[in-house]
């Protein structure tokens, strides 16, 4: 390996160090405050050397890591996710008075799983990544196990993880055994040249798009999505919204995009189908929720869908979109997990939607980070998620994908009615049960949905310098 090499690899190299340091600091000593803050400081070093390895990109460090401005950009986004659910997990376990060290080591391997996915340029560092995230999860989510309702999310989650990883292993099977490559770029070549896919091509390819499909909980692939969101912990439920998914969506652009298989009719028309029913039944089924952690997760099928419509439209345009869309959503998402969490007592999260009837007279600042976080998931004007709707719309209609992009303008539709019963329920008048006093929220906590709802704002009423920075470093494959 090169000094180069080395360079390259630095924000993985000091993520994977940070791992071994916090599970050495919690053999030596247990305290939940020094583990948070050094799993915190190592993220803050993460997100300098990705300055440093900016100046060699882009890098081919073997056959299996590529680090260039598409790595770099979807790992600065997965870094500062991970800080935002350190903050987050800080306060939240602190209530529960337990052992919980060992939660800030799951985390950082689980960031790290994200990060081998993003830059993965072979189907070797694919899986590892993936599985890394995944194994990582299945903890985080049974945590604390004092919890029936967590540990039966987390085995739910490992029955789909392990589905959706065997469709992945078969897939790529089935296409190293046609192509003799593993290599993404190798079959990329391979597979322009030939006029026509063979049948075990055809099989390896609808295997892995099954085994995203899970991954991503689109439909019909959603099954237990909800059940994992209401179990897990708050803080945890953000990260799987986020960062997994949107670490797997940065593979799906690079495999993709740079394999062209996009212009293949039938491949194209899956996934069509998928985006059209996400967007419908993720909506409809959110309308007979009461819980609101299982409002997020049929929400997020449907914003899912929402992206497949950019996905579709191709091009480097496209990533770009999905890119910037998956900013707003991450940024909405945590905003909303974060009241979520920041309200969570003990004995139970703060997910049924009577704990926020009424929030406004008693919490008024957190009152309004959720309003203006499911105003933006609805795609009110003046919100980040206005802005990034308008650019699916956009890349959908030059396109020429109408039918997607008017059952995106209707679905949007149907979600604001769910928001919107929220939002009633916030500023209704509250039960005299809820007249009790109520515990402090953290500073740490607070800052953060202000900082978030600051980058909503900004966002919303100012996009260009996000969008230009997105435009400067998004080159799949470059």
């Amino acid at each position: 390996m090169t000094s180069n090499d080395f360079i390259a690899l630095l924000p993985l190299i000091v993520i994977a160090s940070a791992s071994v340091a916090v599970m050495l600091g919690i053999a030596a000593s247990r305290s939940h405050g020094v583990t948070a803050s050094l799993a915190l400081f190592s993220i803050y070093l993460a997100i300098l050397s990705l300055v440093i390895a900016y100046s060699v990109v882009p890098r081919q460090v073997t056959p299996l890591i590529v680090i260039d401005k598409f790595a770099i950009l979807y790992m600065a986004l997965i870094l500062l996710s991970g800080a935002a659910v350190v903050i987050l997990s800080f306060g939240y376990l602190s209530k529960h008075y337990i052992a919980c060290e060992e939660y800030y080591l799951l985390l950082l391997l689980a960031m790290l799983g994200s990060m081998v996915l993003v830059c993965s340029s072979h189907f070797a560092s694919f899986f590892l990544g993936l599985e890394l995230l995944s194994i990582s999860l299945y903890a985080l989510i049974a945590y604390p196990k004092s919890r029936i309702k967590h540990v039966e999310a987390g085995m739910k989650y490992l029955a789909l993880a392990a589905v959706s990883s065997a469709f992945l292993l078969f897939g790529m099977a089935l296409i190293y055994a046609d192509t003799g490559a593993m290599t993404l770029s190798i079959i990329a070549s391979k597979s322009s040249h030939d006029a026509r896919y063979t049948l075990p091509f055809i099989a390896g390819l609808t295997l892995m798009i099954v085994g995203i499909g899970f991954k991503l909980a689109l439909v019909p692939f959603h099954m237990w999505t909800p059940d994992v969101y209401e179990g897990a912990p708050a803080p945890v439920a953000a990260f799987i919204a986020t960062v997994s998914k949107g670490a797997v969506f940065a593979i799906l652009l690079r495999y993709f995009i740079q394999t062209d298989f996009l212009k293949s009719d039938s491949l194209f028309l899956v996934f069509a189908f998928i985006s059209f029913v996400s967007m419908i039944a993720g909506n409809i089924l959110a309308l007979f929720q009461n819980n609101i952690k299982r409002v997020l997760a049929y929400s997020s099928i449907a914003h899912m869908g929402y992206l497949l419509v950019a996905f579709l439209s191709g091009g480097a345009f496209s990533a770009q979109v999905v890119t910037f869309y998956l900013v707003t959503y991450f940024v909405t998402t945590f905003g909303a997990f974060g009241v979520i969490t920041l309200l969570s007592e003990n004995e139970r999260d703060a997910d049924d939607i009577d704990d926020y009837r009424g929030m406004s007279s008693r919490r008024p600042f957190l009152a309004a980070v959720f309003t203006a976080m499911l105003f933006s998931l609805a795609g009110i004007p003046l919100t980040a998620g206005f802005i990034g709707k308008f650019y699916l719309v956009t890349a959908g209609a030059s396109s020429g994908l109408w039918v997607l992009v008017v059952t995106l303008a209707l679905s949007s539709v149907i979600g604001l009615f769910y928001y919107l019963r929220i939002i009633f329920s916030l500023y209704a008048r509250p039960v005299p049960e809820q007249s009790s006093p109520m515990r402090e929220i953290s500073l740490a906590g607070g800052m953060l949905l202000a900082v978030l709802l600051m980058l909503l704002l900004w966002i919303g009423v100012y996009p260009a310098p996000l969008m230009d920075g997105i435009r400067l470093m998004i080159g799949v494959g470059g």
